[in-house]
């Protein structure tokens, strides 16, 4: 019977996301006018990007969700009602200025068109990036950012052309001055790169022009302002250094056999012929972090990071332009870890809700919340 119901309510959910489903088919015969054109010449005014209010007696409150991944298939299907509650009990308790969603956000056709009714009919104010799943079971990933872009309570912009979907500014203001700004930007999905003669293949990351966009936005919000502006980046894809720190740093590997913790690095030198089918994860409520991390990483890493296959090298140019402070990002799904990489928070976002893989304990919300001197601290909530 509940399966009977499941398909009901799929089959009842297409024919009223009809309307919404077919609307954006004509926009890609003009797919183009969707983008902008930009250059490193072009001038930056404050008019280029979205404006939020920051209230003078609180603090402004950022709630991200991260991979939510309602898709349309039978087994997922009555999961988006799980997502809703924990969406509505996460609003609820943190009162949000500003919701976030950092990509995977969901598959297929309906559950797209519902989830991003959902989220508007919320009506707080949104910002999405694109994951490396968004657009598959979907008409196209033009089609989810048109969605986006027509939904009335959602920043999305489509941002520059040949950067993929959706690279956008959003700036907080209190009392006129811009206080932090949020980066949304598009980490893509699978690339082939050429490394020292071979072929590397992967996840994919930000592009050179979208580093030299991010850098233009920050040295011209700098001069508009006429300081440096704390920033935050929302992005899919974790930042190349978290898999180089959790190598070193962490001692998440417990080998039964050896009833001893090892690093990805110390079980490859290091670990006893059994290890190799004994590994789990077990954490008995141990600080996992060695040496220098110990006191600039929290939090667990149950699966491996998987950031884009090449550096290319993005961290080197936040560190150099010394704005931004704080990155979020999603994509695997049981990490809550936070690293303070020379001073850039890398956090991983708490997965929402349970369309493809999850683990009971790591899921929920993660908040950013900025005060009036601009500075910005993470938090999750836990709720499943």
């Amino acid at each position: 019977m509940d399966v009977i119901l499941a398909v009901f309510k799929l089959i009842a959910a297409f024919f009223f996301a009809l309307p919404q489903i077919l609307a954006p088919i004509p926009a890609h015969l003009n797919e183009a006018s969707y983008f902008e054109d930009w250059s490193a010449e072009t001038e930056y005014t404050e008019a280029y990007a979205a404006v939020l209010e920051k209230a003078e007696d609180k603090d402004f409150v950022i709630l991200n969700l991260a991979d939510i991944q309602i898709s349309d298939d039978e087994r997922y299907y009555p999961k988006y009602e799980y997502a809703k509650e924990m969406i509505n009990k996460l609003v609820a308790e943190q009162q949000p200025d500003l919701i976030t969603l950092t990509g995977d956000n969901a598959w297929d056709t309906v559950s797209y068109v519902t989830l991003v009714e959902f989220i508007d009919s919320l009506g707080i104010p949104w910002a999405p990036v694109m994951g490396n799943h968004d657009g598959q079971g979907c008409i196209s990933e033009f089609w989810c950012g048109y969605l986006f872009n027509e939904a009335e309570n959602c920043l999305w912009k489509f941002g520059p052309k040949d950067m993929g979907y959706g690279n956008y500014i959003i700036n907080i203001e209190e009392n006129g001055e811009v206080i932090h700004t949020l980066f949304m930007m598009d980490t893509h999905d699978d690339g082939e790169w050429t490394v020292d003669g071979k072929t590397v293949s992967g996840y994919d990351h930000l592009w050179d022009n979208q580093i030299k966009w991010y850098e233009w936005a920050v040295k011209g919000i700098a001069e508009q302002e006429g300081k440096t502006v704390e920033s935050s980046v929302f992005i899919h894809i974790p930042t190349y250094e978290v898999k180089e720190v959790w190598n070193e740093y962490y001692e998440g590997h417990y080998c039964a056999a050896c009833d001893k913790y090892f690093t990805k690095a110390q079980l490859v030198a290091d670990c006893c012929p059994d290890c190799a089918g004994a590994i789990t994860y077990k954490d008995e409520n141990r600080n996992h972090w060695l040496g220098e991390y110990a006191d600039k990483a929290t939090g667990i890493l149950h699966e491996t990071p998987c950031p884009g296959a090449v550096n290319n090298h993005f961290t080197d140019k936040m560190l150099e332009l010394d704005s931004t402070k704080n990155v979020i990002f999603g994509h695997d799904h049981v990490c809550n870890a936070s690293i303070n990489y020379e001073g850039i928070q890398m956090t991983y976002s708490l997965k929402l809700g349970q369309g493809s893989y999850y683990e009971d304990g790591l899921m929920g919300g993660t908040t950013l919340t900025i005060g009036s001197d601009g500075t910005a601290q993470y938090a999750h909530h836990f709720c499943g």
